[in-house]
């Protein structure tokens, strides 16, 4: 998940995503809400150029995206939609509503969101009839555990955004997940 505002001072968002791809890096979702729209539009068009990347749009439906995430309480979309949760009954709903995947928060404390809340209990994240990806606090040192405890996979931005080598930190999540 991308936030432009925790890269480091210089960084360039497509660069980072670029380089995270060559990582190996399968799906990006394109947060960055606070763009105007023609500029947020560029981006993830930009994005859609790299690769075989699959580019997520979040929030707000884009023609260059592969598909959209949704907030907890936005309508279902047409198309590849995923929904943000925040607890299995959410993720239920989501699954009845045609949702091909979700984000459940917080697996963890997270330092993107401080005041999340506390963290969800390790077997909210098994046994869902859709795909559902660990989300918050996901750093390399948890991504494995968030996995054996039933999680699909992860999503993960502040671990990624934050590091002064974002490349290093997929290859490495991508090492603990193998």
């Amino acid at each position: 998940m991308t936030d432009r505002s925790q890269l480091r001072l210089g960084r360039s968002l497509v660069r980072t995503v670029r380089e995270c791809a060559d990582a190996g890096l399968e799906a990006v979702v394109v947060r960055e809400h606070d763009l105007e729209p023609r500029s947020r539009h560029a981006l993830v068009a930009a994005l859609a150029g790299v690769g075989d990347l699959s580019v997520i749009s979040s929030r707000i439906p884009d023609e260059a995206a592969d598909g959209v995430h949704l907030a907890a309480r936005q309508a279902p979309a047409a198309g590849w939609w995923g929904r943000s949760c925040h607890g299995p009954d959410e993720v239920r709903r989501a699954a009845e509503q045609g949702a091909s995947w979700v984000t459940l928060s917080p697996y963890a404390a997270s330092a993107s969101k401080p005041r999340r809340g506390p963290a969800l209990p390790p077997d909210a994240f098994a046994g869902h009839p859709l795909p559902v990806l660990a989300l918050a606090g996901v750093e390399v040192d948890n991504a494995a555990a968030a996995v054996g405890n039933g999680a699909h996979g992860v999503a993960v931005m502040g671990a990624v955004m934050r590091s002064d080598d974002p490349a290093a930190v997929v290859r490495a999540l991508l090492r603990e997940l193998a």
